[in-house]
């Protein structure tokens, strides 16, 4: 074991047991498995991915399809928040593929010379998310600046939380959460529970919730728009498996699941 893993082993077994385990929380499983070697069982060989949380439908309906593609090879994903994904990534945290909310986020990876040149894959914009009933008459952005209003956003350091504070300020409002969510799911579920009467999350997200709340749109939203990269990791353990699936999500067939749920291309 290199002494960076033993600092991990030693100092952190309990955050990564969590994030990848249990789910922009800190990761929701997929419904894969993965551990980078040959499993016992017949050498299904596995690839482990690190992925935002805004993108967990996309990225699980891919993995489906990259496991159909390399039958005997199983994707396990680690979704949460790019930032703490890049901070387990430093830390010594095994994982072979990391796509990232935002260039700065992965920019703690590649600074620490753990990734290799990272792709743009998708761009997403922030939407205004509110209960269906939109019960507080949320209409446009100023209205998260009534005092009256409760508004979750995500933790300024997370990607999806960033943005937020860029559109904020494009449109000169200040806005009082009454909480700082620490990924966009989270953020969006405040929403969907009622405890919030409006959030500001990705476009995507509104998306995939289908239904339940209800998406409105803002200029502003254009001059936060956030980058997604996604880079093979210079120590993954499965590095071939890696660039397979970095090469599926830059493929034809990567870009359609993205656009349809949303996401844009850079």
């Amino acid at each position: 074991m290199s002494r960076r893993l033993s600092r991990w082993a030693l100092a952190l077994p309990a955050a990564l047991a969590i994030a990848v385990l249990s789910g922009c929380g800190s990761g929701q499983p997929s419904a894969s498995t993965a551990s980078g070697s040959a499993s016992a069982g017949g050498g299904a060989k596995e690839v482990t991915v690190f992925a935002a949380a805004s993108l967990t439908g996309t990225f699980t309906e891919l993995g489906k399809a990259f496991e159909a593609a390399h039958p005997g090879t199983s994707v396990r994903f680690n979704f949460g928040s790019s930032a703490t994904l890049a901070q387990q990534i430093v830390q010594g945290a095994p994982a072979d593929v990391f796509a990232a909310a935002s260039p700065a986020t992965m920019k703690t990876v590649t600074d620490a010379s753990l990734a290799g040149a990272p792709a743009t894959f998708v761009r997403n914009k922030l939407q205004i998310a509110v209960p269906a009933d939109n019960p507080a008459e949320v209409d446009e952005l100023e209205d998260l600046a009534d005092a009256n209003v409760k508004v979750a956003l995500c933790a300024q350091q997370v990607p999806c939380g960033a943005a937020a504070v860029k559109a904020l300020d494009a449109a000169g409002l200040k806005v009082t959460p009454v909480t700082l969510e620490q990924d966009v799911k989270a953020t969006l579920t405040k929403v969907e529970l009622g405890e919030v009467d409006a959030a500001l999350v990705y476009r995507t997200d509104v998306i995939a919730a289908a239904g339940k709340v209800k998406g409105i749109a803002f200029p502003e939203a254009d001059k936060a728009i956030n980058d997604y990269p996604i880079a093979t990791l210079t120590e993954a353990p499965a590095g071939d498996l890696a660039r397979q699936f970095v090469d599926l999500v830059l493929s034809r067939q990567g870009k359609d699941v993205l656009t349809k749920a949303g996401f844009e291309t850079p």
